[in-house]
């Protein structure tokens, strides 16, 4: 409904215009209708045609008259019978309207209030009273005049429900318009709820809804007042839709514009207070970073980017969630070395002497890392090797990167691969994860401030692959030389230069790392020390180290050689130096405790003392034990700490012939044992070996520290000779030990971790090792040192190892 005029003529100030004892004009009530009708019209009308009205019966409605005919009719009329006739023209735009450019039907209208207005107009306030058909212009100057005849309307009976219900409808949809429309006043509802007469509701509503000439006209001119009801109420409807979806959109928009402008003051709060307190507004920021982009070393590729996503971030909202991660991304395209490289220093023999500084052993080690540096000194560029040290812990891989990072004057990063499981953790996040971050190793290189550091990779054997992807095939692409020059992280979505980087992996057990990622690295074994070497790393490193972590001097406590050998083979078991390394804290513990109660105690520690501080050496057990015994021969075996000794023991029980074994031992080991005993029963005469003693005997294999899970094929060997002691009864050589793998016709096959095993052997006193000839080669690599006192025999088959390892003599049962 478009606003009511009736109501607004307080705002035109009407009231203050008529006199003070003015009665209201009042609503027409079923009397003043009834009155009207009873009223007979002029037969001719003066005819005040309307530009953009309609006039309806009983309706009041100021108008302006600015015509010179208009104005000259109004006077003439409101000094007479006040009564004319009220005509809606078809075309607006005419000045001078005739018969054609007027409707036919019209509104008989009364004069009640004619204004002189300030600007020259008239203000005429007149009220419709009933329909008339316009005639024949009786005259056309000074205005128009014609014959008028009355239109009867057909008004529905009081027993029309259908009628009373269109009604209740009009006025129930009419206070609803006025509710959704704020232009207009709470007061027109009154209005409504205050007519009385049918006919006039419907005029009313008709008048003062939000419509054009023509459709106003064509409901003027229905004369039936049900179909003219039933016609305004689907009108209502439509414009009750409208003003309601309108409504809905408006409030929609006023929320994001309330929203919009809302951030916006408190961004420029946010920045007005920053600059107050001295800090930079974001514009600044933002200024301030695409300076330093001037400054950077990048590719092209890098500075379009960078420029891109700048642009970006500068029209963001700075409370949006996605800034943040914006902004992380371009700090971290500033802060990452691109193109940026340390110069490698080529002092070969400097480099060999900060080696040979850090670690004892470790040749092939230092000779690959020289022969690296060596390459780059004569070429000055070459694709980075990706070097993996293998070996049990404690002897050294991880602090060699250090070494390494010295010697060739890079920056030194490591990332622990232990426990790795998420595949995201390599590669990063995508952006569109709110807190993503770029995976570790575009992290460690952005610490690192260069792009060509000594990265280490620790534990790569330990990656762990679940539901969340498998970080060993990320790996891939980390660690292959064609690839890794432009290795894609999924935050930074730009490829990055690996290829200049030292990548050094440690892992403890070859068999858990991927044959793709172990194809792809070179693998370097990183073999236990023997004692002589522990003895020297603990006087030149360990001690001194720990010296200094307690605050203590060389002078507070001195260990001898003799001590540190008592503390290796009593207290450590192990490949490596780790466990040394916390048996000496303990012993400069000792030593820092008695210092600070005042207390005396021995300066140069005896072996006394070790005994005092460390408890009982307990791991003697791992000495060479007697021969006195049949059935007990010393094996080698390799662990995941380094090598170790084991006794293969058996017995011989009456029985039927059945074997037994023990000693937590793995299905291959097992099968070993079988092997053996098969053997022995295919070659009883020639080991001297009764028939019926196979066949009345019970046999049984153990070996001790059934704790322990043992397996691998390395025992055959050893189990064979133990069987053929214990039929013979002849004694087993003393301080000999062996490790071979053996098949069903008595072939010596060569197994693994051969450096590892002869260091236990060293550790357990042994002084010669049955060895299958094809481990000859492995021998010949070792150095030197660590074969004094050793004796070793290559042998093919079985025949040969019993001849060796059994003596003539008998044991004692």
């Amino acid at each position: 409904m478009s606003d009511p005029k009736f109501l607004n003529i307080d705002n035109l100030s009407l009231q203050n215009m008529l006199d003070e004892d003015s009665e209201l004009i009042p609503l027409m009530t079923p009397e003043d209708e009834e009155e009207i009708k009873n009223e007979a019209i002029p037969e001719v009308l003066p005819i005040l045609t309307l530009k953009n009205t309609v006039l309806f019966p009983g309706v009041v409605i100021p108008i302006t008259a600015g015509r010179d005919q208009s104005i000259k009719l109004i006077k003439e009329a409101n000094a007479g019978d006040k009564t004319i006739g009220v005509v809606a023209q078809n075309n607006e735009s005419v000045e001078n309207p005739t018969r054609k450019d007027i409707h036919s039907i019209g509104t008989v209208a009364r004069i009640l209030r004619v204004l002189k207005m300030p600007d020259g107009n008239t203000m005429v306030v007149i009220q419709g009273k009933k329909r008339f058909e316009v005639g024949e212009f009786v005259q056309t100057e000074p205005y128009i005049k014609a014959t008028a005849k009355e239109l009867v309307e057909e008004i529905p009976k009081i027993t029309d429900t259908e009628f009373t219900a269109i009604i209740d409808s009009i006025k129930d949809i009419a206070l609803k318009i006025i509710k959704e429309n704020p232009n207009l006043p709470s007061e027109a509802s009154f209005a409504i709820k205050n007519i009385q007469s049918n006919s006039f509701l419907v005029n009313f509503v008709s008048s003062n809804m939000n419509l054009g000439v023509k459709e106003k006209q064509a409901l003027l001119n229905t004369n039936s007042l049900k179909k003219r009801a039933l016609e305004t109420l689907k009108k209502m409807d439509a414009e009750l839709q409208h003003l309601e979806l309108k409504n809905v959109i408006h409030s929609k928009v006023r929320e994001d514009m309330d929203q919009q402008q809302r951030e916006y003051y408190l961004h420029q709060q946010m920045k007005t207070i920053q600059e107050e307190l001295g800090g930079a507004s974001y514009d600044e920021e933002l200024e301030e970073m695409r300076q330093t982009a001037k400054k950077k070393k990048w590719s092209k590729e890098v500075s379009e980017t960078f420029d891109k996503e700048l642009n970006r971030l500068q029209r963001m909202n700075p409370q949006a969630a996605e800034y943040s991660v914006q902004r992380n991304y371009l700090d971290l395209l500033l802060e990452l070395p691109w193109e940026e490289y340390s110069k490698d220093k080529f002092d070969l023999k400097r480099a060999e002497k900060i080696l040979n500084r850090d670690h004892f052993g470790l040749e092939k080690v230092k000779e690959r890392i020289i022969e690296h540096l060596a390459v780059l000194k004569l070429k000055g560029d070459m694709k980075s090797p990706i070097i993996c040290l293998y070996g049990p812990p404690g002897v050294g891989k991880t602090s060699l990167g250090k070494s390494v990072a010295e010697s060739l004057g890079r920056k030194y990063v490591r990332m622990s691969l232990g426990g790795l499981r998420d595949e995201a953790e390599i590669r990063g996040h995508r952006k569109t994860y709110i807190g993503a971050m770029p995976g570790r190793i575009i992290q460690n290189i952005k610490k690192a401030g260069t792009s060509n550091p000594v990265f280490v990779l620790d534990e790569i054997d330990k990656l762990v692959s679940n539901n969340n992807g498998d970080p060993s095939s990320a790996m891939l692409e980390v660690l292959d030389p064609e690839q890794n020059n432009s290795f894609y992280d999924n935050f930074l979505e730009i490829g990055y230069d690996l290829s200049k980087i030292l990548f050094i992996a440690t892992a403890n057990n070859l068999g858990n790392i991927p044959w793709a990622l172990r194809d792809r690295m070179e693998m370097i074994n990183v073999s236990g020390y023997i004692i002589e070497e522990k003895i020297e790393i603990a006087k030149k490193h360990l001690l001194p180290k720990q010296l200094k972590a307690h605050g203590l001097t060389s002078k507070d406590i001195k260990i001898g050689k003799p001590q540190l050998e008592r503390i290796i083979e009593g207290y450590t078991r192990e490949s490596g130096v780790r466990t040394l390394d916390k048996m000496i804290a303990k012993v400069v513990r000792y030593a820092a405790k008695s210092i600070a109660m005042e207390q005396e105690y021995q300066v140069k520690i005896s072996n006394d003392d070790i005994i005092k501080i460390l408890g009982a050496a307990n791991l003697e057990r791992n000495k060479y034990e007697t021969n006195e015994v049949p059935g007990v021969v010393t094996g080698l075996a390799w662990t995941s700490v380094g090598g170790d000794i084991l006794f293969i023991e058996s017995i011989l029980s009456k029985g039927k012939g059945n074997l037994s074994i023990t000693g937590n031992l793995g299905k291959v080991m097992k099968e070993s044992a079988t092997i053996a005993m098969e053997f022995i029963k295919a070659n009883a005469d020639e080991f001297g070996i009764d028939i019926e003693d196979l066949q009345t005997k019970n046999v049984h294999i153990h070996v001790p520290e059934g704790a322990t899970p043992k397996d691998g094929p390395s025992a055959g060997i050893t189990m064979l000779t133990s069987l053929v002691s214990s039929f013979t009864g002849r004694k087993v050589k003393s301080h000999l030990a062996m490790t071979g793998e053996m098949t069903l016709r008595g072939k010596v096959l060569p197994v693994g971790g051969i450096k590892e095993k002869i260091l236990a052997a060293k550790r357990a006193n042994i002084k010669e090792i049955i060895l299958c000839k094809d481990n000859q080669k492995d021998i010949d690599e070792i150095k030197e040192d660590y074969l004094k006192g050793l004796k070793f025999h290559f042998v093919e088959n079985m025949k040969e190892v019993i001849e060796i390892a059994l003596l003539k003599q008998k044991a004692k049962k």
